[in-house]
């Protein structure tokens, strides 16, 4: 005989209290686990930050200071052999499928959680109950599923128990480093899986977050939509939350004729706004060189043509044959060539850590001086424009 529960539901009912029941669990993961443990990007009224982690005992078992520690780790290390779900490292089948596994045995180091889970929730409870019987959560979830659907529920239970290892330990880590557009040219290979974030929450916005990790919008551009963003702003509407920290707006000012260290700040802290602005600049040497050869060498045009998708692409995430190839493809083009290169040495001024700030603040001075004297149309002006940062 078949167990009956409270709530007789067709299939398209338990569909919807499922997808239902998994959306609250994406809703706690971006807004409490994500924005406001790992990363303080917001405050949360207590009540609602210890709903957000009940209900994550509840349908997940995952552990506040586990989480935040294996995903501060991630950022700090990320794209390295250190780094905990790196699909780059540890291939994209691996992470994909078996990311959850991946979580777990970086979840159970003790020197990433004393190292990288300082500041989550360390009150009676959570020690008593939540870390220390994390299994219990899932087997009561799964004893109210049963009572209220019936034998439903335990679809509905599974449902609950892998959304999360797959959608963020799978997806987010794996597809969220591997495939996507990239609005920033962050030192990782993160990439916006789409640019409508309501699946995940907003997580889908991946390149983003790592350009901006303090921010609690995850949106950036004005086709994107961060679902997580609305929720948080209707909680600050209810006097619930605190926004601490958004993404930064760029302010211009007048060009300056000498760079000083206020321009250098100002660069710095806009550093992925000026790689943006500069990729239009590569963008607009690469079409008029394209004309230009088409006019003289069609077949040199041919050729850069190809090799397009790569010019706005780190070299550091190209294959090997995919580096020579476009190395040998820049060799037609001298302006192509010098706005490829230079890319790569206005990088190196906020990468160089050792270096003084008037060391860094000639270096930028020198770069623009050549940058507008390379006959290069497009750089020049990109050059003029980097002088109005402040």
């Amino acid at each position: 005989m078949l167990i009956s529960g409270v709530f007789d539901l067709p299939w398209w009912g338990v569909a919807i209290v499922a997808l239902s029941l998994t959306h609250i669990t994406i809703a706690s993961v971006t807004i409490f686990l994500h924005r406001h443990q790992a990363h303080r990007a917001l405050d949360l009224h207590p009540v609602v930050s210890h709903l957000f982690r009940f209900w994550l005992w509840l349908t997940t078992g995952m552990v506040t200071r586990e989480w935040a520690a294996v995903h501060r780790k991630h950022h700090a290390k990320v794209e390295s052999k250190d780094d905990p779900h790196s699909p780059r490292v540890h291939g994209i089948a691996r992470v994909l499928w078996l990311g959850v596994l991946l979580y777990h045995k970086e979840a159970c180091n003790p020197e990433t959680l004393e190292r990288y889970g300082k500041g989550t929730p360390d009150d009676w409870i959570e020690r008593n109950l939540y870390s220390r019987h994390s299994f219990l959560g899932l087997v009561l979830m799964g004893a109210i599923d049963l009572a209220l659907f019936g034998l439903p529920g335990l679809i509905i239970m599974l449902a609950q128990v892998v959304w999360i290892p797959f959608w963020a330990a799978g997806v987010i880590n794996g597809v969220g480093h591997f495939w996507g557009y990239r609005n920033w040219q962050t030192e990782d290979a993160s990439t916006n899986i789409l640019p409508w974030g309501v699946f995940i929450g907003g997580e889908e916005l991946h390149n983003n977050h790592h350009a901006y990790i303090t921010s609690a919008k995850l949106s950036n551009k004005w086709y994107e939509f961060d679902l997580g963003w609305c929720y948080i702003r209707m909680l600050q509407a209810l006097g619930l939350a605190r926004v601490k920290k958004t993404l930064p707006v760029p302010s211009m000012g007048a060009e300056r004729s000498t760079i000083d260290l206020q321009t250098l700040q100002a660069v710095i802290t806009y550093r992925y706004d000026v790689l943006a602005k500069y990729a239009k600049s590569l963008k607009a040497t690469y079409v008029d060189e394209v004309s230009r050869l088409h006019r003289f060498r069609p077949q040199d045009a041919h050729t850069l043509k190809r090799f397009r998708r790569w010019l706005a692409r780190d070299e550091r995430w190209l294959s090997d044959s995919a580096r020579a190839q476009l190395a040998e493809a820049l060799t037609m083009s001298g302006p192509l060539s010098t706005v490829y290169s230079m890319r790569r040495e206005l990088r190196a001024v906020w990468e160089r850590s050792t270096a003084s700030s008037e060391q860094l603040v000639q270096q930028l001075q020198d770069w623009c001086a050549r940058a507008e004297a390379s006959g290069v149309q497009p750089l020049a002006e990109f050059s003029r424009r980097l002088r109005c940062y402040v």
